[in-house]
């Protein structure tokens, strides 16, 4: 993953829809975050955290491709210090998920993660986890990119796809994360015009014509809604 940057994943988010970026919904997050963390903090109310899904050997795996996409910047820790393969693991073992989608997920990250260690294998004569940084950086650049992806590599570009979007829904829904994009809670706004372009320039992304024009309109019937619907608020991988 050569010169993938943390600010080019949240471009990338932010150019697609949400589904598309981002793999889970906001109250799946939230459960999951509050799992994990009342687990981590030793409370009363919660046994010690466990995983409940993965296996030794692929938990050394995730750790290691959650800090790849991920990794510790100079503004904020890395996605483990976040427990992202912690929420990770819980989220593809949520009861309160349909048996049905649940074992999808499960099926599609325990596959590629099955394909990546016999894509190691195969090139290297090891595991993942004993490749060196360089070794594992070639393998994961063939699929990365999907538009530079060759078609044997198809499984391996879907699961990274998958994997990756999970990475981001762990992340950026955690307090680290949130404090990495300066996220202050819901606030009230009286009137809305749009993405300031600072943020949007914090984001590396441009500012889309008519972002900042007003929602116009009159208050009773008869009038129509003139100026630019707001832009969706881009997530940022």
């Amino acid at each position: 993953m050569r010169g993938i940057q943390r600010r080019e994943v949240l471009k990338r988010l932010g150019a697609a829809p949400v589904a598309a970026g981002f793999a889970l919904s906001e109250a799946r997050a939230q459960r999951a975050h509050e799992h994990v963390h009342r687990a981590a903090g030793g409370g009363t109310d919660a046994p010690p955290w466990e995983r409940r899904f993965f296996s030794d050997g692929e938990w050394a795996v995730v750790a290691l491709l959650c800090d790849l996409i991920l990794p510790a910047d100079d503004r904020s820790g890395s996605a483990t210090e976040a427990k992202v393969p912690e929420f990770i693991d819980f989220t593809l073992t949520d009861e309160l998920v349909e048996a049905r989608e649940r074992e999808e997920m499960q099926t599609a990250v325990r596959g590629g993660l099955a394909w990546l260690e016999r894509e190691c294998r195969g090139r290297f004569t090891r595991s993942f986890a004993e490749c060196t940084d360089g070794e594992r950086r070639e393998v994961l650049d063939e699929i990365a990119w999907p538009e530079r992806a060759v078609p044997e590599g198809s499984q391996g570009v879907a699961f990274f796809n998958l994997f990756r979007d999970l990475v981001a829904s762990g992340f950026w829904t955690s307090r680290i994360g949130m404090d990495d994009i300066g996220y202050r809670g819901n606030t009230f706004v009286a009137e809305w015009t749009g993405c300031p372009p600072e943020v949007l320039d914090k984001l590396g992304l441009k500012t889309a014509r008519g972002s900042g024009s007003r929602r116009r309109g009159t208050a009773r019937g008869g009038g129509d809604r003139r100026g630019t619907v707001p832009p969706r608020a881009s997530r940022r991988t």
